[in-house]
Order: C-alpha cells, then structure tokens, then sequence
C-alpha cells in the first residue's frame, strides 16, 4: 500500500493575529490596522505568516478596550491610543532593537529620496509618508515622478504643458510605460508642506495623494493607474 500522506495542520495564530482578527471582525481592515500601528499593512500579514506582532499585543488590546468600551472608532484617535502602548523590541543585551525598515534620511542640505514599487503602491505607499512629513517639518521643497501606462496621461509626450521635470524629458519603458516628473529645484517645485497636508487628508495615503493632485490638475485620467513613486526634496535658497 503506498504510504498515506499526512495533512499538516493548520498554523496557530499568535496573539497578535487573533487580535488582528477581532479588529477585522468588527469592521477593521488590515491597512486600517497598519495605520492604527503606524506600520505598513505587510507586517500585519506577518503576524499570520511569520508569527510577528509580539510588541504590538499591548497596543491593539488597548485599541480594542477603546473601541467595545469607549465607542471610540476614528483610527487617527484609535493610533494615538496605539502609540502611547507600544513599545520597540530588546536585544539579547537588553538594548532597544533597530526598526528593519528602510532608513528615511534628509541630509544637512535637505535633500532626500524615497521610492516605492508595485507592492508599495498598492499599499498606499506607506514608506514615503515620514520623508513627506519631515519634509514638512523641515519647511522643504518637493517633487515627485510617477509611472504609469502611456494612455493614461492626458497630454503627449514631452509637452511642456505636463511639466516633465527634473529628468527634462519623458523616460519611455519597454512594458508600455512612461515616467514623468513633475517639479524641480529649477522650477521651484512644490511645498512639502502642502503635500504633507494632502496625505493627512488621505489618512496616510501617499499613492491616493499624488493620483488626487495628478487628476486635480488635469494630468493623468480618472482610470489611470500608478506603478511606481519617487518623492524627492532640497531646501529652498
């Protein structure tokens, strides 16, 4: 007889996860839950995947309380609740562990890059919001390049009215593609502070943020699709 296969049993979930699900059961999304953590929404999929989230139990027991015993639903005030209980990892030695995200660093000059791919994007592109937000704080210029199909622009290649920015022209890709930028150190580009405010306004939503302004300003259609992001900033002379 040929040997019977064993099914292998379902993974449990840590306490982070079943957390996570009480929060999803009462309505809460994942990305809802990154946000209340101020995390990307991949490291909620991790509490399931790669039993991760052990720092953040105290915060979402907390978040929880708060929304069955106080009524509280907002997730900007669900993240502040969140923010005063949660606390960062220890070494083996008893240090404070590093953050494995990727560094958001403004140099002395104020100058900065960030860049988020499909998977980010369809996040919200989540990791640019602090570049954005010290931008902001800092009183910095930004501009940014979107990627995107080559019909869902509205003006031609290379037109002036579009504003192709720092790269001068348009960068054509082979999947049918085309990058374009917007704003400059020539051309003065935008305040960060203005586009910090608009990403508040999407609760955190970089990608939503940009798409807004790009249809706003008669860039791209209403259908369009961002693939990719690059934010960069300088300071003003």
């Amino acid at each position: 007889m040929p040997p019977r296969r064993r099914t292998a049993p379902a993974p449990l979930h840590n306490e982070a996860a079943r957390l996570a699900d009480r929060l999803q059961a009462v309505g809460y999304t994942k990305r809802d839950i990154a946000r209340i953590i101020n995390r990307d929404p991949s490291l909620v999929s991790q509490f399931y995947t790669k039993n991760k989230g052990a720092a953040f139990v105290p915060a979402l027991t907390h978040v929880l309380t708060a929304i069955q015993s106080a009524g509280i639903t907002d997730t900007t005030e669900l993240a502040t609740i969140a923010a005063q209980h949660t606390t960062r990892r220890t070494t083996a030695a008893g240090a404070k562990a590093r953050v494995r995200t990727k560094a958001v660093l403004i140099t002395s000059t104020g100058t900065g890059t960030g860049r988020a791919g499909a998977q980010a994007i369809a996040s919200g592109s989540a990791r640019l919001r602090p570049l954005i937000a010290e931008a902001a704080r800092q009183g910095l210029r930004l501009a940014f390049t979107v990627r995107l199909a080559k019909g869902g622009y509205l003006h031609a290649s290379g037109s002036r009215t579009d504003s192709p920015g720092i790269r001068r022209d348009v960068i054509q890709r082979a999947d049918h593609t085309e990058e374009r930028s917007y704003g400059s150190a020539t051309t003065g580009g935008f305040a960060a502070t203005d586009f910090a405010q608009r990403v508040d306004q999407t609760g955190g939503d970089v990608t939503t943020a940009v798409y807004q302004w790009l249809v706003e300003t008669s860039r791209i259609r209403p259908e369009a699709h961002i693939t990719h992001l690059e934010i960069r900033t300088w300071r003003p002379r």
